[in-house]
C-alpha cells in the first residue's frame, strides 16, 4: 500500500513533510524545521509520529527535533557521519541502511556535498524520494562542506534513481532556480515551459513542489552536465562531467 504524505510549508521557505503508512498507522517526520507548523499538520491529518527522519545537522532542519521527542516519545534517526550535530538522535544510517516504515522500507542514500554527512531516503515501493537540501527543484545545495566533486557523485546517484520518482525537496527555491537555469541552458524548450509554470504558481503563491527525476533530467541544469547546448554555452565542450557541474555551482553563486 502507497504511503501518504503531508507537504506544507515551514519558516520562511523550508518543506516540511509527514510520511504515513495507512496499514501500521506509522508516520515519520522528514526534517523538523519548526514545531508549530509539524503541530498543526499533525492535527490536520490525525497521524500520530512515530520518528524523524533527519537528513542533515543544520537548524532549519533539526530545530524541533527535541521539543517533537518529548511531547511524542518518537525515535531520531539520522547520518552517523553527523551524530554529534544532531539534536536528539538515537539512531544512525548510512549508504544502503533500510528503516521500516510499517512493512515498506526506506533506503538510506549517501549524499554528501551540501553537508559532509547529508543523507537522502528513498522508497522503491511508493518511488518516492526525499532530497532534502541535495537536490532541488531545478537546482542543488550550496557546497558549505564539501567540494563540487562530492556532490557531483551525490547527484550522480540520484539522477540513477527511476524517472517516475516523485522528488520532495527542503526549500521552496525554484523560482529562482529557474531564472538561473535559463542563464546556461536558454535553447531549452522544455526548460521554458516550466520556467513559466513555476512564475504561473508562485503568483498565486502555490508550491512548486514535489517534481519527479524525470523533469529534473530534462530540465535541471545541476543533472545535465553531460548536455552538448549546455556545455557549448559555458564553452567547455571538452571538460570533464564534474569540471562542467562545478562552473554550473559556481555561476549560481554569484546569481
Amino acid at each position: 500500500m502507497p504511503v501518504e504524505i503531508e507537504q506544507f510549508m515551514c519558516r520562511s521557505d523550508n518543506f516540511g513533510v509527514l510520511l504515513h503508512d495507512p496499514k501500521s498507522g506509522q508516520t515519520a517526520i522528514i526534517d523538523a524545521p519548526e514545531e508549530a507548523p509539524i503541530l498543526a499538520a499533525i492535527e490536520r491529518t490525525g497521524w500520530t509520529p512515530t520518528m524523524i527522519l533527519t537528513t542533515h545537522h543544520h537548524a532549519d532542519h533539526v530545530e524541533a527535533n527535541l521539543a517533537l521527542k518529548e511531547r511524542f516519545k518518537l525515535r531520531i534517526i539520522g547520518p552517523k557521519a553527523e551524530e554529534a550535530k544532531i539534536p536528539g538522535i538515537d539512531k544512525t544510517v548510512g549508504q544502503g541502511s533500510v528503516i521500516r516504515l510499517g512493512d515498506g522500507k526506506i533506503e538510506v542514500i549517501e549524499t554528501p556535498g551540501h553537508t559532509a554527512g547529508h543523507v537522502s531516503y528513498h522508497l522503491p515501493e511508493s518511488k518516492v524520494a526525499f532530497t532534502a537540501d541535495t537536490l532541488f527543484a531545478l537546482g542543488c545545495g550550496r557546497l558549505f562542506e564539501c567540494k563540487p566533486p562530492v556532490m557531483y557523485e551525490s547527484l550522480k546517484k540520484l539522477a540513477a534513481l527511476p524517472a517516475e520518482t516523485v522528488i520532495y525537496c527542503g526549500h521552496e527555491y525554484t523560482l529562482s532556480n529557474a531564472r538561473f537555469a535559463l542563464t546556461v541552458d536558454p535553447t531549452n524548450s522544455a526548460l521554458k515551459e516550466r520556467a513559466a509554470k513555476i512564475e504561473a504558481l508562485r503568483a498565486d503563491d502555490k508550491p512548486t513542489l514535489p517534481t519527479t527525476i524525470g523533469d529534473e533530467l530534462s530540465t535541471n541544469p545541476f543533472l545535465r552536465w553531460h548536455d552538448p547546448a549546455i556545455r557549448k554555452h559555458l564553452g567547455m565542450e571538452k571538460a570533464s562531467d564534474a569540471d562542467v557541474f562545478a562552473e554550473i555551482r559556481k555561476r549560481k553563486d554569484n546569481f
